[in-house]
Protein backbone atom coordinates (compact mmCIF):
# COMPACT_ATOMS: atom_id res chain seq x y z
CA UNK A 1 0.00 0.00 0.00
CA UNK A 2 0.99 3.81 -1.15
CA UNK A 3 0.32 6.05 1.57
CA UNK A 4 0.12 9.28 -0.47
CA UNK A 5 -0.26 13.10 1.37
CA UNK A 6 -0.02 15.74 -1.30
CA UNK A 7 -3.25 15.82 -3.54
CA UNK A 8 -1.82 18.19 -5.40
CA UNK A 9 1.54 16.03 -6.18
CA UNK A 10 0.18 12.91 -7.77
CA UNK A 11 1.62 10.63 -10.43
CA UNK A 12 0.12 9.58 -13.24
CA UNK A 13 -0.11 5.81 -11.68
CA UNK A 14 -2.02 7.05 -8.28
CA UNK A 15 -5.13 8.34 -10.63
CA UNK A 16 -8.26 6.52 -11.77
CA UNK A 17 -8.68 5.23 -8.34
CA UNK A 18 -12.22 4.28 -6.68
CA UNK A 19 -11.90 5.63 -3.15
CA UNK A 20 -13.93 5.23 0.16
CA UNK A 21 -13.74 8.90 1.56
CA UNK A 22 -13.71 9.22 5.64
CA UNK A 23 -12.10 9.51 9.07
CA UNK A 24 -11.89 5.38 9.43
CA UNK A 25 -11.07 5.75 13.01
CA UNK A 26 -10.93 2.17 14.11
CA UNK A 27 -11.98 1.14 10.62
CA UNK A 28 -14.86 -0.65 12.23
CA UNK A 29 -17.86 -2.67 10.67
CA UNK A 30 -19.23 0.41 8.94
CA UNK A 31 -16.11 1.52 7.42
CA UNK A 32 -15.35 -1.71 6.19
CA UNK A 33 -18.55 -1.69 4.56
CA UNK A 34 -17.65 1.33 2.52
CA UNK A 35 -14.24 0.28 1.57
CA UNK A 36 -15.93 -3.44 0.22
CA UNK A 37 -18.73 -0.94 -1.71
CA UNK A 38 -15.41 1.17 -3.38
CA UNK A 39 -13.59 -2.43 -4.47
CA UNK A 40 -17.05 -3.33 -6.04
CA UNK A 41 -17.60 -0.36 -7.75
CA UNK A 42 -14.67 -0.82 -9.69
CA UNK A 43 -12.44 -4.12 -9.07
CA UNK A 44 -10.32 -3.11 -11.82
CA UNK A 45 -9.31 0.21 -10.33
CA UNK A 46 -7.02 0.79 -7.62
CA UNK A 47 -8.73 0.80 -4.38
CA UNK A 48 -8.18 3.46 -2.65
CA UNK A 49 -8.80 5.57 1.09
CA UNK A 50 -9.03 9.04 1.93
CA UNK A 51 -8.78 10.12 5.23
CA UNK A 52 -7.66 13.14 7.38
CA UNK A 53 -4.62 14.05 9.75
CA UNK A 54 -4.81 15.20 11.70
CA UNK A 55 -8.53 14.06 12.30
CA UNK A 56 -10.78 17.10 11.70
CA UNK A 57 -12.53 17.19 15.18
CA UNK A 58 -8.83 17.50 16.97
CA UNK A 59 -8.54 19.95 14.78
CA UNK A 60 -11.19 22.03 15.41
CA UNK A 61 -10.66 21.49 18.90
CA UNK A 62 -6.93 20.74 19.76
CA UNK A 63 -7.63 20.86 23.55
CA UNK A 64 -10.38 17.95 24.15
CA UNK A 65 -9.80 14.82 25.65
CA UNK A 66 -8.39 12.64 23.51
CA UNK A 67 -10.69 10.51 21.53
CA UNK A 68 -8.98 8.81 18.62
CA UNK A 69 -9.52 4.79 18.71
CA UNK A 70 -6.55 4.51 16.34
CA UNK A 71 -3.22 6.37 15.93
CA UNK A 72 -2.30 6.67 11.85
CA UNK A 73 -0.10 3.91 11.62
CA UNK A 74 -2.80 1.74 13.43
CA UNK A 75 -4.69 3.11 10.88
CA UNK A 76 -2.66 2.36 7.95
CA UNK A 77 -1.66 -0.87 9.01
CA UNK A 78 -5.68 -2.34 9.56
CA UNK A 79 -6.49 -0.53 5.93
CA UNK A 80 -3.49 -2.29 4.29
CA UNK A 81 -4.77 -5.75 5.96
CA UNK A 82 -8.32 -5.09 3.96
CA UNK A 83 -6.67 -4.69 0.09
CA UNK A 84 -6.37 -0.83 0.18
CA UNK A 85 -3.45 -0.10 -2.71
CA UNK A 86 -3.50 3.82 -2.46
CA UNK A 87 -4.21 5.83 1.14
CA UNK A 88 -4.65 9.04 0.72
CA UNK A 89 -3.91 10.96 4.00
CA UNK A 90 -4.16 14.46 3.43
CA UNK A 91 -3.32 17.64 5.58
CA UNK A 92 -6.09 18.28 7.23
CA UNK A 93 -5.61 22.25 7.53
CA UNK A 94 -6.52 25.42 6.91
CA UNK A 95 -6.25 25.20 3.41
CA UNK A 96 -8.51 22.13 2.98
CA UNK A 97 -10.86 23.71 5.82
CA UNK A 98 -11.84 26.49 3.93
CA UNK A 99 -12.62 24.18 1.24
CA UNK A 100 -16.76 24.52 -0.26
CA UNK A 101 -17.51 21.38 -1.06
CA UNK A 102 -17.60 22.56 -4.72
CA UNK A 103 -13.89 23.12 -4.19
CA UNK A 104 -13.36 20.30 -2.91
CA UNK A 105 -14.73 18.14 -5.02
CA UNK A 106 -13.47 19.92 -7.96
CA UNK A 107 -9.83 20.67 -6.57
CA UNK A 108 -8.91 17.50 -4.42
CA UNK A 109 -11.41 14.77 -5.88
CA UNK A 110 -11.05 15.88 -9.44
CA UNK A 111 -8.04 18.24 -10.50
CA UNK A 112 -6.11 16.78 -7.50
CA UNK A 113 -6.31 13.01 -7.33
CA UNK A 114 -8.36 12.30 -10.39
CA UNK A 115 -10.77 9.69 -8.83
CA UNK A 116 -13.18 7.29 -10.76
CA UNK A 117 -15.46 7.03 -8.45
CA UNK A 118 -15.48 8.19 -4.69
CA UNK A 119 -17.99 5.83 -2.00
CA UNK A 120 -18.91 7.82 1.33
CA UNK A 121 -21.83 7.06 4.29
CA UNK A 122 -24.87 7.63 4.59
CA UNK A 123 -24.47 10.99 6.58
CA UNK A 124 -20.50 12.32 5.22
CA UNK A 125 -21.12 15.84 5.15
CA UNK A 126 -17.80 17.62 3.70
CA UNK A 127 -16.54 21.13 3.05
CA UNK A 128 -16.30 24.65 4.36
CA UNK A 129 -18.43 24.17 7.98
CA UNK A 130 -19.47 20.51 6.42
CA UNK A 131 -21.94 21.96 4.55
CA UNK A 132 -21.83 19.10 1.45
CA UNK A 133 -23.66 16.37 2.37
CA UNK A 134 -24.37 12.90 0.49
CA UNK A 135 -26.82 14.10 -2.02
CA UNK A 136 -24.61 17.15 -3.05
CA UNK A 137 -21.89 14.95 -3.82
CA UNK A 138 -23.80 13.33 -6.17
CA UNK A 139 -24.65 16.41 -7.93
CA UNK A 140 -21.18 17.33 -7.85
CA UNK A 141 -19.97 13.91 -9.95
CA UNK A 142 -22.78 14.02 -11.98
CA UNK A 143 -21.10 17.51 -13.51
CA UNK A 144 -17.93 17.22 -12.82
CA UNK A 145 -17.57 12.92 -13.97
CA UNK A 146 -17.22 11.00 -11.13
CA UNK A 147 -19.12 8.42 -9.67
CA UNK A 148 -20.53 8.12 -6.36
CA UNK A 149 -21.96 5.25 -4.60
CA UNK A 150 -23.95 6.40 -0.73
CA UNK A 151 -23.89 3.57 1.25
CA UNK A 152 -26.15 2.59 3.62
CA UNK A 153 -25.42 2.67 7.62
CA UNK A 154 -24.76 -0.06 9.69
CA UNK A 155 -26.10 -1.15 13.00
CA UNK A 156 -24.74 -4.18 15.41
CA UNK A 157 -27.76 -5.60 17.06
CA UNK A 158 -30.22 -2.83 18.29
CA UNK A 159 -27.25 -0.18 18.20
CA UNK A 160 -26.13 2.23 14.77
CA UNK A 161 -22.20 0.37 14.37
CA UNK A 162 -19.99 4.36 15.26
CA UNK A 163 -16.69 5.12 16.55
CA UNK A 164 -18.84 6.84 19.25
CA UNK A 165 -20.75 3.75 20.54
CA UNK A 166 -17.36 1.65 19.97
CA UNK A 167 -15.52 4.27 23.02
CA UNK A 168 -18.83 3.83 24.76
CA UNK A 169 -17.95 -0.12 25.17
CA UNK A 170 -14.10 0.41 25.92
CA UNK A 171 -14.99 3.01 28.74
CA UNK A 172 -17.40 0.76 30.10
CA UNK A 173 -14.76 -2.48 29.87
CA UNK A 174 -16.56 -4.42 27.46
CA UNK A 175 -13.87 -4.83 24.82
CA UNK A 176 -15.77 -8.62 23.04
CA UNK A 177 -18.93 -5.57 22.40
CA UNK A 178 -16.13 -3.46 20.52
CA UNK A 179 -14.78 -5.98 18.90
CA UNK A 180 -18.51 -7.05 17.46
CA UNK A 181 -18.44 -3.55 16.79
CA UNK A 182 -15.30 -3.28 14.73
CA UNK A 183 -14.77 -6.66 13.36
CA UNK A 184 -11.70 -7.27 14.34
CA UNK A 185 -10.21 -6.61 18.67
CA UNK A 186 -9.12 -3.13 19.73
CA UNK A 187 -5.88 -2.67 19.37
CA UNK A 188 -3.35 -0.84 20.65
CA UNK A 189 -0.19 -0.17 18.68
CA UNK A 190 3.19 2.09 19.03
CA UNK A 191 6.97 1.21 20.04
CA UNK A 192 7.71 -0.10 23.10
CA UNK A 193 8.69 2.81 25.36
CA UNK A 194 11.64 2.67 28.47
CA UNK A 195 9.92 2.40 31.99
CA UNK A 196 10.62 2.32 35.42
CA UNK A 197 11.28 -1.93 35.62
CA UNK A 198 9.23 -2.01 38.01
CA UNK A 199 7.59 -5.00 36.96
CA UNK A 200 10.79 -6.73 35.70
CA UNK A 201 11.55 -6.38 39.59
CA UNK A 202 8.46 -7.99 40.74
CA UNK A 203 9.27 -11.24 38.94
CA UNK A 204 6.75 -9.68 35.32
CA UNK A 205 8.48 -7.88 32.81
CA UNK A 206 6.18 -5.78 31.09
CA UNK A 207 6.36 -3.84 27.51
CA UNK A 208 5.23 -0.25 28.28
CA UNK A 209 3.75 1.25 25.53
CA UNK A 210 2.01 5.36 25.57
CA UNK A 211 -1.83 5.85 24.83
CA UNK A 212 -1.18 9.58 24.22
CA UNK A 213 -3.92 10.96 21.98
CA UNK A 214 -5.93 7.73 22.04
CA UNK A 215 -9.31 7.39 23.65
CA UNK A 216 -8.39 5.61 27.02
CA UNK A 217 -10.08 2.06 27.82
CA UNK A 218 -11.62 1.89 31.08
CA UNK A 219 -8.05 1.38 33.29
CA UNK A 220 -7.57 -1.91 34.41
CA UNK A 221 -6.59 -5.16 33.73
CA UNK A 222 -7.02 -7.08 30.74
CA UNK A 223 -6.79 -10.60 29.04
CA UNK A 224 -4.47 -9.28 25.48
CA UNK A 225 -3.77 -10.94 22.17
CA UNK A 226 0.00 -9.68 21.22
CA UNK A 227 1.47 -9.00 17.86
CA UNK A 228 5.33 -8.44 17.61
CA UNK A 229 5.24 -6.49 14.27
CA UNK A 230 9.50 -6.49 13.69
CA UNK A 231 12.53 -6.91 15.06
CA UNK A 232 14.01 -10.22 16.16
CA UNK A 233 11.12 -11.28 18.13
CA UNK A 234 8.29 -10.98 15.53
CA UNK A 235 5.18 -12.99 15.89
CA UNK A 236 1.79 -13.57 18.18
CA UNK A 237 1.54 -13.63 22.00
CA UNK A 238 -0.70 -14.42 24.97
CA UNK A 239 -0.23 -12.28 27.60
CA UNK A 240 -2.07 -9.48 30.30
CA UNK A 241 -1.52 -5.76 30.13
CA UNK A 242 -2.51 -2.83 32.58
CA UNK A 243 -4.00 0.20 31.40
CA UNK A 244 -3.97 2.89 33.78
CA UNK A 245 -1.91 4.87 35.95
CA UNK A 246 -0.28 2.45 38.56
CA UNK A 247 -1.79 3.58 41.63
CA UNK A 248 0.47 1.33 43.61
CA UNK A 249 3.20 3.71 42.54
CA UNK A 250 2.22 7.54 43.27
CA UNK A 251 1.19 10.00 40.41
CA UNK A 252 1.90 8.45 36.94
CA UNK A 253 1.04 9.03 33.12
CA UNK A 254 -1.66 6.88 31.77
CA UNK A 255 0.20 3.86 29.50
CA UNK A 256 -0.39 0.45 29.02
CA UNK A 257 2.28 -2.15 30.18
CA UNK A 258 2.00 -5.76 28.44
CA UNK A 259 3.04 -8.91 30.41
CA UNK A 260 3.84 -11.55 27.83
CA UNK A 261 3.48 -15.25 28.31
CA UNK A 262 6.15 -17.60 27.99
CA UNK A 263 8.91 -14.90 26.41
CA UNK A 264 12.68 -13.93 27.24
CA UNK A 265 14.20 -11.13 25.34
CA UNK A 266 14.57 -7.59 24.28
CA UNK A 267 11.25 -5.47 22.85
CA UNK A 268 12.36 -2.06 23.85
CA UNK A 269 12.05 -0.20 20.06
CA UNK A 270 10.04 -2.77 18.32
CA UNK A 271 6.08 -2.30 17.49
CA UNK A 272 3.60 -3.91 19.25
CA UNK A 273 0.16 -4.29 18.79
CA UNK A 274 -1.92 -4.76 21.87
CA UNK A 275 -5.72 -6.60 21.77
CA UNK A 276 -7.85 -6.27 24.18
CA UNK A 277 -9.75 -9.21 24.81
CA UNK A 278 -11.23 -9.52 28.54
CA UNK A 279 -11.48 -6.94 31.35
CA UNK A 280 -10.90 -8.41 34.55
CA UNK A 281 -10.60 -6.12 36.36
CA UNK A 282 -10.31 -2.47 37.92
CA UNK A 283 -6.74 -0.91 38.64
CA UNK A 284 -6.37 -1.50 42.99
CA UNK A 285 -3.62 0.05 45.25
CA UNK A 286 -2.81 -3.01 47.36
CA UNK A 287 -1.01 -3.09 50.80
CA UNK A 288 2.15 -4.41 49.97
CA UNK A 289 3.86 -5.61 47.12
CA UNK A 290 3.55 -9.36 48.36
CA UNK A 291 -0.56 -8.86 48.20
CA UNK A 292 0.40 -6.98 44.28
CA UNK A 293 2.66 -10.16 43.41
CA UNK A 294 -0.05 -13.01 44.18
CA UNK A 295 -3.07 -11.01 42.88
CA UNK A 296 -1.10 -10.59 39.29
CA UNK A 297 0.20 -14.54 39.30
CA UNK A 298 -3.87 -14.41 39.60
CA UNK A 299 -4.72 -12.31 37.07
CA UNK A 300 -1.59 -14.19 34.51
CA UNK A 301 -4.06 -17.62 35.44
CA UNK A 302 -7.23 -16.12 34.57
CA UNK A 303 -5.95 -14.74 31.32
CA UNK A 304 -4.08 -17.93 30.03
CA UNK A 305 -7.71 -19.21 30.80
CA UNK A 306 -9.49 -16.60 28.76
CA UNK A 307 -7.22 -17.04 25.57
CA UNK A 308 -6.73 -20.49 25.38
CA UNK A 309 -10.21 -20.73 24.92
CA UNK A 310 -10.36 -18.29 21.63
Amino acid sequence: MRILRDYKFIANEDRGATVAIGNFDGVHIGHQSVISLAKAAAPDAPLGVMCFEPHPRAYFAPDMAPFRLTGPDARATRLEKLGVERLYELPFNQALASLTPREFAQDVIVDGLGLAHVVVGADFCFGKGRKGTADDLIALGEELGFGVTIAPLVTGGDQQVSSTNIRNALSDGRPRDAAAMLGHWHRIEGPVIGGEQRGRELGFPTANMSIDGLHPPKFGVYAVLVDVLDGPHAGSYHGASSVGVRPMFGENTANIETYLFDFKGDLYGAQLSVALVDFLRPELKFDGLEALVAQMDADCAKCREILSAL
